[in-house]
């Protein structure tokens, strides 16, 4: 039998499962503030591993993907401990925001501080609470509203046990990418704690495609760690493209933007990706490919401005097996039952 698992004041027994309020601030109104952790706490040993989303409030698809994560069959015979946080950043969410109210990034504030800013009384919770008791995290975002991202994970280069895990996840593109300064990842793997990132979908917006993906890729990682049996976690329909970098395709001038790629075309470079025009049809500008790979995001956003960011292409280590994975990528999309706008959200 194993020992009990503490967090915060509570204490979950083996076996059981809990949700747990972490107290962060009150508001103006006197309104209490919470951070929320359902934790799984199996009968089995195994690793600790942490599922976060809404690091940034907008970003509502993680939010998604963690409540569907936490209704799947597999995690009734879980071996370890999850912890579930689908909304970090309660603030943002609550009014549709990415940043916290002192207009802050709250993935740019890590490790944070207790006696700090609001965003670095939260970051150090977070922290602390859940991050440093785990040995792996999986923290979902998407693009920011008016953009979406193919279903990719990003990596930090150099360790292979990430890479084994990016691989086991599955998701269409895997990005090779560095840490940032005050981001979640590169304090966590400071304190050796491996993240992995998944982008998906655009903010304040379901996308089916990017639930599933995230969901499956999270049961696989769970399976590659021994949590969870291979029974009843959806197989990979094929390997994840592996990119070494990206870049993104600006606006040439203002106006009107008519795009001609879709997220998850192969472009190759010097292809005319959209064309922005004036309103009078007078002045027209083509978007041109920079590079040869995978469209990973994309404005959708019609109206421009120059140096606006629109085209974010990841270039693939073995572009012919890229260009022949893009197909897969149509069928599952292509494959999803379409819902209507207030069946989603």
């Amino acid at each position: 039998m194993r020992e009990p698992f503490q967090i915060g004041t509570e204490i979950i027994d083996p076996g059981t499962r809990r949700t747990v309020d972490l107290p962060v601030s009150v508001l103006s109104d006197h309104t209490p503030v919470t951070l929320s952790a359902h934790v799984v706490h199996g009968r089995r040993p195994g690793p600790v591993m942490f599922v976060s989303a809404a690091v940034h409030g907008d970003e509502v698809i993680g939010v998604e993907i963690v409540r569907r994560l936490l209704r799947t069959a597999p995690l009734a015979r879980l071996s370890g401990t999850l912890l579930a946080v689908p909304i970090v950043n309660s603030f943002g969410f609550i009014n549709k925001s990415r940043y916290l109210p002192d207009r802050r990034d709250l993935n740019r504030s890590f490790p944070g501080s207790a006696q700090g800013s609001l965003a670095a009384r939260l970051a150090d919770l977070f922290l602390t609470e859940v991050v440093s008791r785990c040995e792996v995290g999986i923290d979902l975002h998407s693009a920011a509203v008016g953009r979406t991202n193919l279903p990719q994970i990003r990596l930090t280069p150099g360790n292979p046990r990430l890479r084994a895990l990016g691989d086991a996840f599955a998701a269409p593109v895997t990005l090779m990418s560095k840490t940032r300064d005050g981001s979640l990842r590169l304090v966590a793997e400071g304190a050796g704690v491996d993240v992995l990132l998944y982008e998906a979908g655009e903010g304040l917006r379901f996308d089916e495609h990017a639930a599933r993906a995230g969901v499956s890729g999270i049961l696989r990682v769970m399976a590659q760690l021994g949590m969870i049996s291979g029974r009843g976690v959806p197989r990979a329909r094929g390997q994840s493209v592996i990119c070494k970098q990206s870049s993104w395709v600006r606006a040439p001038s203002g106006g009107l933007l008519r795009t001609l790629k879709r997220r998850g075309d192969f472009v190759q470079k010097g292809q005319v990706l959209g064309v922005v025009s004036d309103p009078f049809g007078v002045r027209e500008a083509e978007v041109v490919a920079e590079a040869t790979g995978i469209l990973i995001g994309r404005s959708d956003l019609p109206i421009v401005n120059e140096g606006d960011a629109l085209f974010h292409i990841a270039e693939p280590v073995e572009p012919m097996k890229a260009a022949a994975a893009v197909g897969r990528f149509e069928a599952e999309m292509e494959a999803l039952p379409l819902f209507d706008e207030d069946e989603i959200i």
